[in-house]
């Protein structure tokens, strides 16, 4: 089942994929009761929903406040709450939530966005650990700059200094890997950059001092100014 607010690329992609696509918009509460409904029994949750999110704190309008966490943060907790029971009951089932490195590592014009990530590493990983033992896996996947396709690709900013992209195919991966291995947290992203995320994880100051000097701030800078639209 793929769902998604685009009819014509859903369609297009349920053809391919032999799938059945079901639209909705995740920033309306009624559109996520209608797709949980629609959905009913699911063996693997993909949560990867999204809004970029990302831009000066002040410039956001408080309804886009509140539509980013709605789509990024509340819409895949609801989902999750949804599937669970049947999962719970049949002893097997996998949750996936697609977060982000952002989730690990704070930047300057996305702190909405680091929060609704942030937000989402917490939940999958502390209710992986309430779900011990029940047969039911839950994991966050965490990708860094992806190329060719998504919101870092459709702002044609370009990664900080140093910093490689990833493909929607290592992406793709990465979701396989955490369902088939079980795995709590997959961050797809080349070494250099899951290093920093680590380290930038641990020690904040370290992390600011390192994406100034290389001009982290103003890639962030740059898809906020392309994504504003999408707010």
């Amino acid at each position: 089942m793929l769902t998604g607010r685009k009819v014509a690329e859903l369609e297009r992609l349920a053809e391919e994929t032999g799938g059945r696509a079901v639209a909705a918009d995740l920033a309306d509460p009624d559109g996520v009761r209608e797709l949980i409904e629609e959905a009913g029994a699911v063996d693997v949750l993909v949560a990867n929903a999204a809004l970029p999110a990302n831009g000066p704190f002040l410039d956001f309008t408080p309804e886009q406040v509140g539509r980013a966490l709605a789509v990024n943060l509340e819409a895949p907790i609801a989902l999750t709450h949804a599937v669970l029971p049947a999962m719970v009951a049949a002893r097997r089932g996998h949750v996936v939530h697609v977060g982000s490195l952002s989730g690990k590592v704070a930047s300057a014009y996305a702190s909405l966005y680091n929060a609704t990530k942030f937000g989402l590493r917490g939940f999958a990983l502390g209710l992986r650990e309430e779900l011990h033992g029940s047969g039911v896996g839950v994991s966050i996947v965490q990708p860094g700059f992806v190329r060719d396709a998504g919101m870092f690709a459709d702002t044609g900013a370009k990664p900080p200094a140093g910093m490689r992209t990833v493909s929607p195919e290592e992406v793709a991966a990465g979701v396989l890997t955490a369902i088939e291995k079980d795995k709590a947290e997959v961050n797809v992203a080349p070494p250099e950059l899951r290093v920093v995320s680590t380290l930038g994880g641990a020690f904040p100051a370290f992390s600011a001092g390192l994406q100034r000097r290389l001009s982290g701030d103003e890639t962030q800078r740059q898809m906020s100014v392309a994504n504003r639209e999408k707010r």
